[in-house]
C-alpha cells in the first residue's frame, strides 16, 4: 500500500503527464547522439526552471550535462536522466514496419527519451512533496549526457559530483518491470591513431610507411593477447580510419577504436595497459608513429540491497499500467517482426527457479506485454554489458528499475524500441516509473534510518575504494 505522500505523488504525475509526455516526445522527434544532446538539454532546463528549480549549466564542463536543485538540507536525493540517442535508428513510432524518417537518421532505440523525462516526472513529484510537506531534504535531478558513448557520468564522478549526495535513483525502459540488481562489466575505450608515409604502392613501396599495416599488425597482436586475459576479460575494436580506398597507395593514415572490459575496473585498466603495449610495437615493427586518445570508460556497478529492497515494495505498491486490447495487438505484431529475441529480464546468474518463474509469467517468451513484477532477482546477477551508473554507484547508495515500455523480448537498440517508445505503451510505462521513483526518494525522505542503512551498506561495499576509468587529463569526446 502506498501511504498519503506517495498517494500525492503519483497523482501529481498523472495530473501533469502531458508535461512530462510532451518533454518525452519532443526528445523522440528530436534525437540527438552522445555529447550533442542541445536541444534536449536546453528543454530540460526550461522545464526546470519553470518548476522553480535551481539550475547548472556546462556541469563538470561538460557542455549537455546539467542539473536542477530544489529545497535545502539533508538527505540529498539525486534523480538520473538521460537523453541520448544512436546512429541509423530514425523510425516512424507507432508501426510495426521498419521506415524511417531520416534516411541514416538517429533514434531513440534504447528509449532515452522516456527515461529523462520520466526522471524529471519524479524530480517534479519529490519537489512537489518536500514543498508540501514543509520539510527539510534537497532533490537534485542529473542530466547525464552520452551514456551510449561519452560516459558522461563517469566523467562527473571524475570531479566527485555524485559524492555530495545521500542516495541517487534512477530507471531504464524495458520490456520486464523489475528492480536492477547485481553487477555488470567495467569497460574502456581508447582509439589508437596511426601516422605513416604516403608513397605509390607499385613504383616506390621501400618510401611508404603503412599505418594500415601498424593497425592490422595491433590487431593480430590482440588476438594473440587473447589467449593470455583472464576469461571474464574482452576486447572489441573498430576501424573508424582505414587509410582511403585506393590500394595502390601506401596509406598514410589508419585509426582503430577499442573497447576492453573486466568484471572490475581495475582489471580493465591493467588489461588496456598491455593493449598499449602492443599498439606502441606495432608502430616500432612499421616506422610509422602512434597517438593514443582516451574516449571514456565506466566502472562496474556496486549494488545496494537495502535501496533494491525499498524501489522493490514500490514497484509492487504502484498500480501497474492498465494497456488496451490495442496496445496488446500491437505489441504482439512488432513482437512478430523480431528476428533475435533476448529472454525478458533474464541476467546470466539468475538461478534456476527465476528462470522457471520468468519462462511461466511469460508464456515462454509469447506474452505480448509483461505487465507483472519481477521478483527481486539473485543478488548474484552479473550483465555483461557496461553502463556509467556504475560509476555513480561507487560514489553514493544508487539503485535503479527497468519499466515496460517494450513488448516482451524486445531487443535492444532496436527500430521497434524506437517506434514503440513513442507510442502510448512506453507514455504508461514511463509515468509508472516516475511514481516509483519518487515513492522510492519519498522513503528516503521519511526514513532516515533505511538511509542510513543503505549508507552502511554502501560503506562496506566500497571500502576497497573507487577507481575511476577517466584518465586524468581526458575530455569527453565525440566519436565520428
Amino acid at each position: 500500500m502506498l501511504n498519503q505522500a506517495k498517494q500525492n505523488a503519483a497523482e501529481y504525475i498523472r495530473q501533469n503527464a502531458d508535461v512530462f509526455q510532451s518533454v518525452s516526445d519532443y526528445i523522440w522527434q528530436n534525437p540527438e547522439l552522445s555529447l550533442q544532446e542541445f536541444k534536449a538539454t536546453q528543454r530540460f532546463c526550461a522545464e526546470l526552471r519553470n518548476e522553480g528549480f535551481t539550475v547548472t549549466e556546462n556541469l563538470c564542463g561538460i557542455p549537455t550535462a546539467f542539473c536542477g536543485s530544489w529545497g535545502s538540507g539533508r538527505p540529498v536525493i539525486g534523480i538520473l536522466g538521460e537523453y541520448d540517442a544512436l546512429s541509423g535508428l530514425s523510425q516512424v513510432k507507432g508501426i510495426t514496419h521498419q521506415q524511417s524518417i531520416v534516411p541514416g537518421g538517429s533514434g531513440h532505440g534504447c528509449g532515452h527519451n522516456m527515461l529523462g523525462a520520466g526522471a524529471l516526472g519524479a524530480a517534479f513529484a519529490v519537489k512537489h512533496y518536500l514543498q508540501e510537506a514543509n520539510r527539510p531534504g534537497t532533490v537534485i535531478f542529473f542530466g547525464c549526457p552520452g551514456e551510449e558513448g561519452g560516459s558522461g557520468k563517469a566523467f562527473m564522478a571524475r570531479e566527485n559530483e555524485w559524492a555530495k549526495l545521500d542516495a541517487a535513483i534512477t530507471w531504464h525502459p524495458g520490456d520486464v518491470n523489475m528492480v536492477h540488481s547485481g553487477t555488470n562489466n567495467s569497460s574502456i575505450q581508447v582509439i589508437y591513431r596511426f601516422k605513416g608515409i604516403a608513397s605509390h604502392a607499385a613504383s616506390a613501396p621501400e618510401d611508404g610507411r603503412s599505418a594500415l599495416d601498424a593497425a592490422e599488425l595491433m590487431n593480430v597482436g590482440v588476438q594473440f593477447l587473447r589467449e593470455h586475459m583472464s576469461s571474464e576479460c574482452r576486447v572489441h575494436y573498430s576501424f573508424v580510419d582505414n587509410g582511403g580506398i585506393s590500394p595502390n597507395v601506401v596509406q598514410p593514415t589508419a585509426a582503430v577504436l577499442y573497447m576492453v572490459r573486466a568484471n572490475k575496473v581495475r582489471d580493465s585498466i591493467k588489461l588496456l595497459a598491455r593493449v598499449d603495449k602492443i599498439a606502441q610495437g606495432a608502430a616500432l615493427m612499421t616506422e610509422t608513429t602512434m597517438e593514443r586518445q582516451f574516449i571514456d570508460g565506466t566502472a562496474e556497478l556496486l549494488p545496494n540491497y537495502t535501496l533494491e529492497r525499498v524501489m522493490q515494495n514500490n514497484l509492487e505498491a504502484v498500480p501497474q499500467p492498465a494497456f488496451t486490447d490495442e496496445e496488446r495487438s500491437f505489441a504482439a505484431a512488432l513482437k512478430a517482426t523480431y528476428t533475435t529475441e533476448a529472454q525478458p529480464g533474464v541476467l546470466s546468474d539468475s538461478t534456476d527457479e527465476e528462470k522457471e518463474w520468468l519462462q511461466e509469467h511469460t508464456q515462454n517468451g509469447t506474452r505480448p506485454l509483461n505487465d507483472f513484477v519481477v521478483p527481486l532477482h539473485s543478488t548474484t546477477a552479473f550483465a555483461a554489458g557496461s553502463t556509467d551508473v556504475g560509476d555513480v554507484s561507487w560514489q553514493t547508495p544508487t539503485v535503479q528499475c527497468y519499466a515496460v515500455t517494450f513488448p516482451s523480448g524486445a531487443p535492444g537498440h532496436s527500430w521497434q524500441n524506437v517506434s514503440c517508445g513513442g507510442s502510448s505503451i512506453g507514455e504508461k510505462g514511463m509515468l509508472y516509473a516516475a511514481q516509483v521513483m519518487a515513492a522510492t526518494a519519498i522513503d528516503l525522505f521519511e526514513q532516515p534510518e533505511v538511509l542510513q542503512k543503505a549508507r552502511e551498506e554502501f560503506a562496506r561495499r566500497s571500502k576497497a575504494g573507487y577507481v575511476c576509468p577517466i584518465e586524468k587529463d581526458a575530455v569527453p569526446t565525440v566519436v565520428e
